[in-house]
């Protein structure tokens, strides 16, 4: 593998890093309704645990209103269960028909506890990002360049880690005004 082929891929793998911290920024959730807060909910749902996303429509009917009207209304009740034992802290109202959830008010307690959350997902984003410029690291020195090379690859590649934690940081900022801001 030749050095622009290693720099290429450290730079994929950290941009799919960041694609990553986003998506799972977007399943915390804030004051507003967001249907990709309910991403990570599992429905059994014949025998098998399924995406919610794949068993029914979620809209945004107001602000703060979730509404999901379910494929296969006899599901409705599981969906209900995967919700409340979801840890999301919503409270989902079954009519028969559809299941509407209204978000709370964040408290001040809950706002601080989703920082932590946020904080602790952008170090797990950091920490990918060091596992990539090491294995980086490892690839360069396989390719048996001269020292100076290689030191100047090392640089590169630490240059690409300094950029994407500036990155990380400028999303983890963000994210913790949008939490914050009541």
């Amino acid at each position: 593998m030749d050095t622009e082929m290693i720099l290429l891929d450290i730079t994929d793998k950290m941009d799919k890093t960041i694609e990553n911290l986003e998506k799972k920024f977007a399943t915390v959730r804030t004051g507003r309704a967001n249907p990709s807060s309910l991403d990570g909910v599992m429905v059994e749902y014949y025998g098998s645990m399924t995406p919610l996303k794949q068993l029914a429509t979620i809209s945004v009917p107001e602000a703060r209103q979730l509404l999901i009207k379910p494929f296969d209304k006899s599901c409705l009740g599981a969906i209900e269960k995967a919700i409340l034992n979801s840890n999301l802290g919503y409270n989902p109202g079954n009519d028969g028909e559809t299941i509407r959830i209204v978000i709370p008010e964040l408290t001040e307690e809950r706002r601080r506890e989703l920082v932590k959350q946020v904080k602790s997902l952008s170090e797990d984003a950091k920490v990918s990002i060091r596992n990539i410029r090491h294995e980086g690291i490892e690839d360069v020195e396989k390719c048996e360049l001269p020292e100076d090379e290689e030191k100047g690859m090392e640089k590169d590649i630490q240059d690409l880690v300094n950029e994407y934690n500036k990155k990380i940081e400028a999303k983890l900022k963000e994210k913790e005004q949008e939490l914050l801001t009541v």
